[in-house]
């Protein structure tokens, strides 16, 4: 079955609403007709099997039939992960990956050794929004995962000093199996060139967990996907 997105202000009892740019999918990609059914959620964690009644220019009206369970539950695990920013479609990719994880929020950071410049904020921002929308759409996920506007690293860590933070590094970190289980993490992951010596000097300063993999030196993108797998292996529903 299809699957739509619409905010949840667009739903009513016994109806939903598309706007433009869902409506555009279904009638001139997809060529649905009045009378197919779809799945509709609303980006909050619900889902519903609907049926379309109503086909205009901009618009389209359907009647729910009856909430479903989405076909990826949420984990158990509040993850946030933090990702330095990287160029292009490297960023992307991690994005899309973090949605299909289970990801519960993502935060574009600013570090040392970054080497993107942030410009154009709103359009970035709105370009993530639709890769997560994409993902979740493809994933099965109801609820989106949420994207905060690029952060400076250590004004990062001051504003979550009461949470439970790990920062994975290619060096002078602990094992994986020192840390312990949790329902809710931050995880931090470093930029191409590794982190700075006093990105980690503050992070043990902020009683920040940092973590090692056993020497293994993965590339930034890599690391960011597989440090989210990890921990939902570890502590969600990876199992």
């Amino acid at each position: 079955m299809r699957r739509f997105f619409a905010p949840a202000e667009n739903f009513r009892p016994t109806r939903v609403s598309f706007g433009m740019d869902e409506t555009r999918h279904l009638r001139d990609v997809l060529r649905l007709e009045i009378g197919d059914e779809v799945s509709v959620f609303d980006g909050e964690g619900r889902e519903f099997r609907c049926r379309l009644r109503e086909i205009n220019k901009k618009s389209a009206e359907l009647e729910i039939i009856e909430e479903t369970v989405s076909a990826s539950p949420e984990s158990s695990l509040d993850l946030t992960l933090a990702v330095t920013m990287l160029k292009g479609e490297k960023f992307d990719l991690v994005i899309q990956k973090a949605v299909e994880l289970g990801v519960t929020r993502f935060v574009p950071l600013i570090t040392m050794r970054c080497n993107v410049k942030f410009k154009d904020s709103q359009k970035r921002l709105e370009r993530w929004r639709k890769i997560i929308l994409e993902a979740s759409k493809q994933s099965g996920r109801a609820k989106l995962m949420s994207i905060a506007e690029p952060v400076e690293f250590k004004q990062f860590l001051i504003d979550r000093a009461s949470e439970d933070c790990v920062l994975f590094s290619e060096r002078g970190g602990r094992r994986f199996s020192t840390m312990k289980k949790a329902k809710k993490i931050t995880a931090l992951v470093g930029p191409e060139g590794g982190w700075d010596n006093s990105e980690l000097d503050f992070a043990e300063a902020n009683r920040v967990l940092v973590v090692t993999l056993g020497g293994r030196v993965l590339r930034a993108e890599t690391a960011a996907i597989a440090m989210a797998a990890i921990l939902q292996y570890r502590f969600g529903d990876l199992n």
